[in-house]
């Protein structure tokens, strides 16, 4: 099964998370088959914390991957595109 989680990197006390698209019996921080977004829960004011690829994200949910919940609460916590 293709599941969409996170996958933990960055130093010691200072978290970041890529957002991936991997099997699911692979280890949490091993390989991974795309990578769609990424997580940073200590950004600064100034710096993006989270960007998803949304088109990516639908693609993969539409052949059948799994999200975790916590992937499927980020992708929540986005704001709404800006109309043109």
């Amino acid at each position: 099964m293709v599941v969409i989680r996170l996958s933990r990197g960055g130093a010691k006390g200072r978290p970041f998370y890529n957002i991936v698209v991997a099997d699911k019996r692979v280890r949490r921080d091993g390989r991974f088959i795309e990578r769609i977004g990424f997580y940073n829960p200590g950004a600064a004011e100034n710096e993006q914390g989270l960007r998803i690829a949304l088109d990516r994200l639908n693609y993969w949910k539409g052949v059948g991957a799994q999200t975790s919940p916590t992937v499927d609460r980020l992708v929540g916590q986005m704001p709404a595109p800006a109309a043109a």
